[in-house]
């Protein structure tokens, strides 16, 4: 149903709408693709572990930090873009939107293409640097050439694609085009992996579904553009004007600092793994689970933000501050329950989600424990990130850059290293909460100072 034109026009939804029925009709598609991008992201780790070839499992793993870099390329055009388009909508300067959106789609064309080529022409070294022993080697070169030589482009073209489309509001289409890519790629998973290819090439398999799920949904995209027509303001020629210089640097004001929060993040990630196995295997099995299933809330939390900022953005630029305060009240509000519910099920359910993944007693007792712990930081996680998306609403780059670069690189990763050494491995643990306790008292104290400059007296906050 998500695939159809929305029965709200771009006005309606940014304008006149009730703000619940406009943040729902925005959100809701999206936290469904989120959640799909979460379940298809484990089942390719489900699939490729029924190999039980351990060595073709860590060359799969090896490569997720290349890949989630075609992420971060994706968010510098696609959120940097699509939040000036909501802005420039608000503005009602059409044609300097369309301009900006040809812009966008080119300039990710040719970052995605040359990153493909850099792998390719840089395979060996990169795969070194990552730590690829002669066993992992090959897996993980031929898991690079397919998800991220071949695919490349298409997945940083539906990432980027999915992000505009939204901007105008048809957060449906976007929502559709990335959930269908995801449910195709499950589904071709065990299709090329087990009947198509024959066995020792199974992440060969798991490679050639994962990019042409991403193929498959990029075309579907370019079709969605195409059939949208005249009367929409994303266009995919290429730009017979560029837009203003001050259209491109408010397109990489907000990119940038969303590229950089993104490849912060997955870092924050790795260095937990890499704490974490200086203990044991069983408490790196533990950790593993439990970062994959922590996800949930906050992958509903962005889909939350995501259907935001539009709306936000839009009025901001309108001069509807009215409508703008009361979308950013609901849709807080809005995470925050969620994040309370979610805290409420991990304390409850633990244990049989860590049964889910595993039926090992001691990694399931351990997990448990940590899921429980992590979980605590679910409703600082999502205001920690609301903020950032906040301020990409408003164009405000530095302050999502400040507040991204802060909560990874002086609060979360020194946080690690400093209750492991204080605490052991507990200390990993509970190191999110605390960092975020710091992130989430900087970033409301940020956003009062920039209420108070371009809100004097504004008790709607």
């Amino acid at each position: 149903m998500f695939g159809k034109s929305s029965k709200y026009s771009t006005t309606d939804i940014f304008e006149s709408l009730p703000v619940p029925r406009a943040v729902r009709t925005m959100a809701v598609p999206t936290i469904m693709g989120q959640l799909i991008v979460l379940i298809y992201n484990m089942a390719d780790t489900f699939f490729i572990g029924r190999t039980n070839n351990p060595a073709m499992v860590a060359g799969a793993s090896l490569i997720l930090p290349i890949f989630n870099i075609s992420i971060s390329i994706a968010c510098l055009s696609g959120v940097g873009g699509g939040s000036q388009i909501s802005r420039l909508l608000g503005e009602k300067k059409n044609e300097e939107a369309e301009r900006v959106s040809s812009f966008s789609v080119w300039f990710s064309l040719l970052i995605g293409g040359l990153f493909s080529l850099m792998v390719l022409i840089f395979m060996d070294p990169l795969l070194g640097l990552l730590g690829a022993g002669s066993e992992t080697k090959g897996f993980a070169a031929a898991y690079a050439f397919c998800v991220i030589v071949l695919g490349g482009i298409p997945t940083v073209m539906t990432n980027v694609l999915s992000n505009l489309v939204r901007s105008v509001g048809e957060s449906g289409k976007a929502g559709f085009g990335v959930m269908m890519g995801g449910i195709i790629n499950m589904i071709l998973d065990p299709i090329f992996m087990f009947l198509l290819f024959p066995r020792g090439m199974e992440i060969v398999g798991a490679g050639t579904a994962t990019c042409l799920s991403n193929c498959i949904s990029c075309a579907y995209f370019l079709v969605t553009i195409r059939r949208m027509g005249r009367d929409s303001v994303i266009r995919l020629g290429f730009p017979k004007r560029l837009p203003r210089r001050s259209s491109i640097r408010m397109i990489f004001t907000v990119g940038i600092p969303s590229s950089v929060s993104t490849l912060l993040f997955d870092l924050d990630y790795v260095v937990i793994d890499r704490l974490m196995s200086s203990y044991s295997d069983t408490a790196l099995a533990a950790i593993g689970i439990v970062l994959k299933a922590e996800r949930l809330p906050l992958n509903v939390g962005i889909g939350i933000c995501q259907g935001m900022v539009p709306i936000v953005a839009y009025n901001y630029a309108s001069g509807d501050h009215k409508r703008m305060h009361e979308t950013i009240r609901f849709s807080r509000t809005l995470g925050i329950v969620f994040a309370l519910a979610s805290i409420c099920m991990y304390e409850v359910s633990a244990p049989l989600i860590m049964r889910f993944f595993i039926d090992d007693a001691a990694t399931v007792s351990l997990g448990t424990g940590f899921l429980r712990i992590r979980s605590l930081a679910t409703v600082l996680m999502f205001l920690s990130f609301f903020h950032v998306h906040l301020f990409n609403s408003f164009g405000r780059g530095r302050e999502a850059l400040f507040l991204g670069v802060v909560r990874w690189a002086v609060f979360n990763i020194p946080m690690l290293f400093l209750l492991n050494g204080i605490f052991g491995m507990y200390g990993i643990v509970w190191s999110q909460f605390t960092a975020d306790i710091l992130t989430v008292s900087l970033s409301f104290y940020v956003f009062a100072r920039f209420v108070r400059e371009h809100f004097p007296g504004d008790q709607d906050f």
